[in-house]
């Protein structure tokens, strides 16, 4: 049943990326061409709604920005129940939902990935009507088919392999390419396949280095000097894996407050000593193939930049179809991509998971049968 809105938010939170400015156009030449509503845009993510940092947006508000990268509004990864004020760290929600209410917005859209959809679910379990749009170059927002921002992204991590093969083939080294993905491999593989990687490293499989050298050697007796090493920043070693899950288990069963906090601070810790691991990796690989090894970190190359037309169509059908959930009264949803249509996902099943690479994935079958190693 269609719901009686008359003015409406919407806000870019976390990272930023590609798509972006495709989504707010598509929100709001619907929202505001389409239905007649009244548009505002939040700057800097939560802390827009929290500080009033807000803009009036019209329909010139949305021209030229199909083709634009990053974000027309501004981002921030504030989180609304623990926000830095004044040096202090406070719950605004109830700021917001006051804010809110203040200024007559009716919704508020929020364009963000996973920790965005946790942030959403807060506010709209404090009575704020609230929608998502899943947006992330790691593809890893769980229950939609797709992220806005991805397809982009593979496209740039695709070309700069390929760059890459020159210098490879060139000067008989191991060039190991960097690619963003903390907790989630779908760039990497994608990026790897896509570019021609001899080994593919993510985090859903750690690796054996043994492996690794193993599949260079066998490339090098059948006359291939050079090898082409795409890993996922996030990747990591049998062993160091074992660390981690050791860690998260510690954590997962800690009953006391201090104990909690002592398993985060070691797990935090194994963070801070990951850093550098493709540094790392490279210098092991030069030591024990005799093959000269060079990193390439692709870093946020990878988010920046116009979006690819795939990115463009899904992000704005995506923001489309969020302003018609709004004039039914759907709230508390992901707008998720599902085909060529879209469905209203209800936070609870959104928030706190993440979408990673299935070890049945196809993709992964291919990399098998091309004898690409996953150092497994």
């Amino acid at each position: 049943m269609a719901t009686k809105i008359k003015r409406i938010g919407i806000l870019t939170a976390g990272g930023d990326s590609p798509g972006l400015n495709a989504a707010i156009r598509g929100v709001g030449k619907a929202a505001v061409g389409y239905y007649g509503w009244e548009m505002v845009g939040f700057r800097d993510g939560f802390r827009g709604l929290v500080e009033n940092r807000r803009i009036e947006m019209d329909r010139a508000a949305f021209s030229g920005i199909l083709t634009v990268g990053g974000t027309i509004l501004g981002t921030s990864r504030d989180k609304p129940h623990r926000m830095v004020i004044d040096g202090e760290t406070k719950d605004m929600t109830g700021v917001i939902r006051d804010n809110l209410k203040k200024w007559g917005i009716d919704c508020v859209v929020c364009l963000g990935g996973g920790g965005t959809a946790k942030n959403a679910l807060r506010l709209h379990r404090a009575g704020i009507n609230v929608i998502t749009l899943p947006k992330t170059i790691d593809n890893d927002v769980a229950m939609t088919d797709a992220t806005f921002g991805f397809a982009t992204a593979l496209d740039i991590a695709t070309e700069a392999i390929d760059r890459l093969h020159s210098t490879a083939h060139s000067h008989h080294r191991i060039i190991v390419a960097e690619v963003m993905g903390h907790r989630a491999g779908w760039l990497t593989l994608g990026a790897g396949i896509a570019g021609g990687a001899d080994v593919i490293l993510l985090p859903e499989i750690p690796y054996n280095i043994d492996k690794i050298v193993a599949a260079i050697h066998k490339r090098t007796k059948r006359g291939s000097k050079f090898s082409i090493v795409a890993v996922s920043e996030g990747a990591m070693s049998c062993d160091d894996a074992r660390i981690y899950e050791s860690a998260e288990k510690s954590l997962r069963r800690a009953k006391t407050l201090n104990g909690k906090i002592e398993a985060k601070r070691e797990i935090a810790a194994l963070d801070t000593r990951h850093q550098g691991n493709t540094m790392r990796l490279a210098h092991r690989l030069e030591e024990l193939t005799q093959l000269e090894s060079r990193v390439t970190i692709l870093g946020y190359v990878q988010r920046g930049g116009t979006p690819c037309a795939a990115d463009r169509i899904l992000a704005t059908r995506l923001g489309a179809a969020c302003a018609d959930l709004i004039n039914e009264g759907k709230f508390g949803v992901m707008v998720a991509a599902r085909g060529e249509q879209t469905e209203p996902v209800p936070l609870e099943e959104v928030a706190g998971k993440r979408k990673s690479v299935p070890l049945d994935h196809p993709w992964l079958e291919t990399c098998r049968r091309l004898e690409i190693c996953l150092g497994d």
